[in-house]
């Protein structure tokens, strides 16, 4: 069997001399899986996307593909495509000079970055406004380079930290199908962080983060009936105390 795209075993971190705002956090993203990871603001979600991504270090071990991160951080790393929070594209270059520029920097070049940025707008709908500078296109759309910006050089894990935040409803539904249809084709397995249970569907799996510790995991249906309730928002509020969030 392959190893897990991810997996998180005892991690915490602290800020400082306060206290951990992650407590022993364990969970598993399956290869070819969308997995939510849920939980309410401040419960420790932006953190540990800066520890998975080794923008901080803590405690415990990550695992990308079977590859330590503190170990073996280059391979590890090269597995994963990242769409971070704050947009980070920049808004002066056209769509496909940002992706060139991202293209160098994974070590591609020449005919095989040209092919694969072809492939990646095509895919995410955007090849005609490749031309086009970033600062010119929608909220949804930026996003949506952003995604393929992630993809260019064919990661077996996606990590997306609330990649909704700011988005209309339509470009909100639109960006997590594309998500939801390259691991369904199994292309990737995909992290999805957010604090919109509306997001998460039912064939998904979630991990329920609140206070710095994983309060539940698991494909969504088992954890609904574990909680003893009749849908995820209803599981979201008796485990973390605080009503469901959607769109």
């Amino acid at each position: 069997m392959s190893p897990p795209a991810l997996l998180v075993r005892d991690l915490s971190f602290a800020y400082g001399k306060g206290s951990k705002a992650l407590d022993s956090v364990s969970f598993t993203v399956p290869a070819s899986s969308f997995t939510g990871l849920l939980g309410p603001n401040g419960a420790g979600k932006t953190t540990l996307m800066a520890l998975v991504t080794r923008l901080f270090s803590g405690t415990g071990s990550i695992e990308v593909a079977g590859r330590d991160l503190a170990r073996h951080p280059g391979p590890a790393l090269a597995t994963m495509g990242v769409v971070f929070q704050r947009p980070t594209l920049d808004l002066d270059l056209t769509v496909e000079r940002n992706l060139r520029y991202a293209a160098a920097l994974y070590g591609l070049a020449g005919r095989e970055a040209e092919q694969r940025i072809d492939a990646v707008l095509e895919r995410l709908g955007v090849a005609d406004r490749r031309k086009a500078p970033v600062r010119t296109l929608s909220g949804g759309l930026r996003r949506r380079v952003e995604l393929a910006r992630a993809l260019l050089h064919g990661p077996t894990l996606l990590i997306l930290d609330e990649p909704t935040v700011g988005l209309d409803i339509d470009s909100r539904r639109a960006l997590v199908e594309h998500v939801h249809a390259l691991c369904r084709e199994g292309e990737l397995a995909a992290l999805w962080t957010t604090h919109l249970v509306d997001e998460i569907r039912p064939e998904d799996r979630v991990v329920v983060l609140d206070r710095g510790r994983v309060v539940a995991e698991g494909p969504v249906e088992e954890v609904v009936r574990a909680a003893g309730c009749r849908s995820l928002a209803e599981a979201y509020h008796r485990l973390t105390g605080r009503p469901a969030v959607a769109a």
